[in-house]
């Protein structure tokens, strides 16, 4: 068997979307996520232009090797643009693997080692009153793990409290440019705690109750708000700071018990090492389409598992039905699976990406598809083009840029 063709179409059924489709001069064919939100075109010109012409001819099961060629063969490792590509190309190739077998894709990553698959899912709202409706609301459907996020007063709603700006462009200087939002940590650090007391007393001690503060602190302002936190019992605070520096968590670590999640924006294990091995957090965020594919986060979430740390895949609409396919299969394989973050999708995307994945009452699914159970139709896609847009990004109320 050999790969015959490489496919790389960007589609927009909602939002944009960079798939991979490997076809083998036997027809049998795998797709793969490679999307970066608001990089999509770089993706796939990298895939295009450098990916695709260098594997033509090689033989599609030897996914292992194929990884170790385009990650060290590149000179240039790293980065969210070669890693999305390797992501794609990698779960197109376990895809195919798992086909070949004629098993879904769990089997081959030493089969089941639980029933079902946790999900926490998002409620957020202007004000804390709206977002205690909105939990009580998600936890009446079966829900176990709910994620809370209230505006600051006096500011406009950000990421994850009002409306989606996830991919808001404005037309400005001519151009489609991103978003701005505006933030205050003064103003935020004595908020959160006031949320999750009105949180857990809204819904007692039998729900899991999540946090994301979107990398948007510094290490001893993320130990204040986890020490804060402590009284309400939190399955996590996730992103507490930008983990370039992974040796700030040993800040956070001294100073609280709060479970701590990070990794979403990782794209390797190196960039989980420290984390992980010092055990400075206790989820480990990496998902299939930003840090290697199959291959890339089952290398993290082994090493994650000697040191008691546990996955919990990034798992917004940003990443496709595809990379949710394919965590869903690591989550329901790896022993030290955490939870899986879960906003589903709207109908255009599910009539894209046909999926054997199934969500029920809180919980997922992997289903018995061979593969990854995940398949993709090129001419539906074809009537949802590239449309261009952005993440935002935020600035401080004196203007200077900050985190989002």
């Amino acid at each position: 068997m050999k790969i015959k063709e490489i496919k790389v179409i960007v589609c927009s059924p909602g939002r944009n979307f960079t798939t991979v489709k490997i076809i083998t001069d036997e027809g049998v064919y795998g797709i793969g996520d490679g999307t970066v939100n608001g990089r999509e075109l770089s993706v796939a010109s990298y895939l295009e232009d450098h990916v695709a012409p260098a594997l033509i001819g090689m033989d599609p099961l030897r996914t292992e090797d194929i990884w170790q060629y385009l990650y060290k063969g590149a000179y240039w490792r790293r980065g969210p643009i070669t890693m999305a590509a390797i992501s794609a190309i990698d779960m197109a190739l376990w895809d195919i693997k798992a086909k070949v077998a004629g098993l879904p894709l769990y089997q081959l990553l030493g089969g089941r080692s639980r029933d079902k698959v946790m999900v926490y899912r998002h409620a957020s709202g202007l004000e804390i009153s709206e977002v205690v409706e909105r939990v009580l609301a998600i936890k009446e459907t079966g829900v176990e793990a709910i994620r809370a996020q209230v505006a600051i007063p006096g500011l406009p709603p950000i990421y994850g409290t009002g409306d989606s700006t996830d991919t808001a462009a404005l037309k400005g200087r001519g151009a489609i440019v991103p978003h701005e939002e505006v933030w205050a940590t003064h103003k935020y650090l004595p908020l959160v705690p006031k949320l999750f007391e009105k949180v857990r007393d809204a819904v007692g001690w039998d729900v899991h109750l999540l946090h994301d503060v979107h990398h948007r602190l510094t290490p001893i302002e993320a130990a204040r708000l986890g020490k804060d936190l402590e009284p309400y019992r939190l399955f996590w605070l996730e992103d507490a700071i930008p983990a370039e520096l992974q040796e700030g968590f040993r800040i956070i670590r001294q100073h609280t018990t709060q479970p701590l999640a990070v990794g979403e924006v990782f794209n390797s294990i190196y960039d989980t090492h420290t984390l992980i091995t010092e055990q400075l957090i206790d989820y480990a965020r990496v998902t299939s389409t930003h840090a290697g594919g199959v291959t890339g986060i089952k290398k993290i979430f082994d090493l994650a598992a000697i040191y008691h740390v546990k996955s919990a895949c990034h798992g917004p609409q940003d990443v496709s039905p595809i990379a949710m396919g394919c965590n869903i299969h690591l989550d329901v394989a790896i022993p030290n699976f955490g939870i899986q973050e879960f906003a589903s999708y709207t109908e255009q995307m599910f009539d894209v990406f046909k999926c054997a994945w199934s969500y029920d009452r809180g919980y997922l699914q992997p289903g018995e598809v061979p593969g990854h159970g995940v398949d993709f139709d090129e001419s539906l896609a074809a009537k949802y083009p590239y449309k261009q847009a952005y993440l935002p990004i935020a600035r401080l109320e004196d203007g200077a840029m900050t985190s989002w």
